[in-house]
């Protein structure tokens, strides 16, 4: 309890200065840019676009930027791997342009956390995520995501769950996600592969390093799920996809290679030496 109760009050001094009324009108300023940006057809490219409000790195500023082209016609986020629902990639979205939706994380703890939290913070719609504590699997993440109440078409989906990443987002059937933020292992390299599906898994396992799926591979589910890869956070390790048929021209596809350039990324390869010889799958 006494824990719980410090990591509030840390929070709280941490992130008091991002609900200053000017952080939500210089949002809201940069959005109605965005847009005015896309009808003249002078966007600055992805990669140009990140800043960091709540989300862990820099991925609120990029997909403000592709919510700005999208439109944000469906405000609704699935967030799997979600800890607190703080630090996480939707609740920018959720406190500043009045998002809802859902935070799945296996540590009881930090879900208490997160309920506390947004109950003492609301953001100016005063309509409070939902909040799910529980292991997720293949097995029950669509049954977890329709029992709360979300199925169809959504604005974003975001999965960091260190494990089952890949196995989880190819499970997924209830939601239609248009953008999904998800966690791949840039220590794999260039290779194809998978790690084996374990609903056991939890982090780190028997390595830290062997779980999870190559950036390869990631790539290619995303593309038999019907999306593609339009960036990734700076240290080349959350990939951002983009559902086909949506502002194509505006937000183009880019290489794998294209986003694996931050030196932390080759020196990443190193840590696959160990498990290089463990199983594999192809993606």
């Amino acid at each position: 309890m006494i824990r719980d109760f410090l990591k509030d009050r840390f929070l709280i001094a941490k992130v008091r200065n991002r609900f200053a009324p000017s952080v939500q009108i210089g949002q809201r300023q940069l959005f109605h840019q965005y847009r005015k940006m896309t009808v003249e057809g002078n966007l600055p490219p992805l990669k140009e676009t990140g800043f960091r409000v709540f989300s862990q790195f820099e991925e609120d500023g990029k997909l403000l930027f592709i919510f700005s082209i999208l439109g944000m016609t469906h405000k609704t986020f699935v967030e799997i791997g979600s800890d607190d629902g703080v630090n996480s990639n939707s609740a920018n979205l959720y406190f500043n342009f009045g998002w809802h939706g859902l935070f799945i994380d296996g540590n009881k703890r930090s879900v208490r956390r997160g309920i506390r939290f947004f109950r003492k913070y609301p953001h100016p719609w005063f309509y409070n995520p939902a909040f799910i504590s529980s292991k997720v699997t293949r097995e029950n993440v669509n049954s977890l995501i329709e029992g709360a109440g979300y199925s169809g078409e959504i604005g974003l989906l975001s999965i960091d769950i260190d494990g089952n990443d890949y196995w989880v987002w190819d499970a997924i059937t209830v939601i239609e996600p248009q953008v999904v933020v998800i966690e791949t292992h840039n220590e794999f390299g260039m290779r194809n592969i998978v790690v084996p599906y374990d609903a056991d898994y939890t982090f780190p396992g028997k390595h830290p390093v062997y779980h999870g799926a190559s950036p390869v591979a990631m790539i290619r589910l995303a593309g038999k799920k019907g999306y593609r890869l339009v960036g990734a956070n700076e240290l080349g390790f959350n990939f951002i996809f983009v559902r086909n048929g949506m502002a194509e021209d505006e937000l183009p596809e880019v290489s794998v290679e294209s986003v694996l350039t931050h030196p932390s990324v080759k020196q990443g390869y190193k840590k696959f030496e160990p498990v290089k010889d463990w199983e594999f799958l192809e993606g």
